[in-house]
């Protein structure tokens, strides 16, 4: 898996296209609206396991103002001095988790995402090689856990629901694994991760 991983990512601060306006970070004004997005940035954790790799997932305490209770990638948003999404994602998994930067070797960048939320995402691939210690934060992280990457590479696991919200019908992924409920974003960055490793 190390082997295809190195075949798909060029390095830090490397993405799948860097010069396409969608990747652009810091967003700049969207087009055609009247605010600008607020730039963000998650980690996307690979365990280099023995037996296996994993992807490190976050479950939101039910007290966070956003999302919570949600599934998500240890992340947030940018800070000042910030210059790069690898700056503020590694300082945000530290943050909420407790893993040392000094742990994480940065792979390259996926693609960035918009959300209906107003924000836009760069997740940063990182890979951690075990022994590793965490210490979640309890204001923000109620569990941490792991999900096998043979489990996210097979497309079966994804499937696409729609919800209604504000009058409108939004179509969107989910990946139910054991008791956790992965959908919306999270879901879309693990989808495209599967997709990008299978085509490798």
């Amino acid at each position: 898996m190390r082997d295809i991983l190195s075949t798909i990512f060029d390095g830090p601060g490397v993405g799948p296209d860097p010069s396409a306006a969608g990747n652009i970070w810091p967003a700049p004004l969207a087009a055609g609206e009247e605010r600008e997005l607020r730039s963000a940035a998650v980690l996307v954790p690979l365990i280099d396991r023995a037996d296996g790799m994993t992807v490190l997932l976050t479950q939101r305490t039910d007290t966070m103002s956003d999302h919570a209770g949600q599934i998500a990638f240890p992340g947030g948003r940018v800070e000042p001095g910030e210059v790069t999404p690898e700056e503020t994602a590694l300082r945000e998994t530290e943050e909420e988790i407790g893993l040392s930067t000094s742990k994480i070797e940065v792979l390259g960048r996926m693609n960035a995402r918009d959300t209906g939320t107003g924000y836009r995402v760069m997740p940063v691939v990182g890979l951690i090689r075990p022994p590793m210690s965490l210490s979640p934060d309890p204001s923000e992280v109620a569990k941490v856990f792991e999900v096998p990457m043979e489990f996210i590479l097979d497309p079966a696991n994804h499937r696409l629901e729609k919800r209604d919200e504000r009058g409108e019908s939004r179509e969107y992924y989910v990946m139910p694994y054991n008791d956790h409920y992965i959908w919306g974003l999270t879901a879309r960055i693990l989808v495209e991760l599967g997709k990008m490793v299978r085509n490798a």
